[in-house]
């Protein structure tokens, strides 16, 4: 099996599905796409030959943080073999989770409208800020595989990333200056969230291998939620107002 995410956790590189899919289907492998960060709204790999699609449910498909759920969905002979382990290993949702996801699933569209809507415009003003040495979101033609984003994907996602000048203790001064967004290893609430894996999600690893899963020392990460974007924008702006360490 050949398994991957497209965009990428933290760091949002753009997979090929359709270069994927070749791949696996010359080596006689089964592609599996986890979906999480585009939703089946923005992008569907089947279209690209993906035999299993896999959502963790608890992010933008719930949307509000409330449940916990998973969502595998893909050809009717494998989905067979999925059932047939989960009914032996017991994964399966409460009554009440599962109502609340296929209630979330109503309102996924137009969330996600309103999250690339405030992904973009944030991403294009953090391009002009001088704290900042890089921005990295699927839809900026400055990203490295922004064509085939636009190929694959309806919008850019509800995630942006950057890199802030300063390494490791910018990050941290930037977390701890911001006002109004949660400071949380979960993504795709209503609220934005913003979290700087090099001293939290992957403060374990050394830098080196940090480096090597494309984690670089000031990479911050934020899940742009549902609030006015000018609220957003000023929290952002401001927090990077005070990380200035030269």
């Amino acid at each position: 099996m050949l398994f991957l995410e497209t965009p990428t956790n933290p760091g949002l590189d753009v997979v090929d599905l359709s270069e994927a899919h070749a791949f696996a289907e010359r080596n006689g492998l089964i592609l599996n796409v986890d979906n999480c960060f585009a939703t089946p709204y923005l992008q569907q790999p089947a279209k690209f030959g993906t035999q299993i699609i896999t959502h963790s449910a608890t992010k933008f498909i719930d949307g509000q943080g409330r449940v916990m759920g998973g969502v595998v969905c893909g050809t009717k002979e494998l989905i067979a073999e999925v059932r047939k382990f989960c009914r032996s290993t017991g994964p399966s949702l409460s009554p009440f989770n599962a109502w609340v996801l296929s209630k979330s699933l109503e309102t996924l569209a137009i969330r996600m409208d309103r999250h690339c809507l405030n992904a973009e415009k944030l991403a294009a003003q953090l391009e002009k800020n001088a704290q900042i040495q890089q921005v990295i979101y699927p839809f900026l033609p400055s990203h490295p595989n922004f064509q085939v984003a636009k190929k694959q994907m309806k919008k850019g996602g509800g995630l942006v990333a950057f890199e802030i000048k300063g390494g490791v203790e910018a990050g941290r001064k930037f977390l701890d200056s911001l006002q109004m967004l949660s400071l949380s290893a979960n993504l795709g609430d209503t609220r934005s969230i913003a979290t700087h894996p090099a001293s939290t999600t992957h403060a374990k690893l050394t830098p080196e291998a940090r480096a090597a899963a494309s984690i670089t020392e000031g990479l911050i990460r934020i899940s742009v939620g549902l609030e006015d974007i000018d609220d957003i924008l000023g929290d952002v702006l401001g927090a990077l107002g005070n990380t200035d360490l030269s």
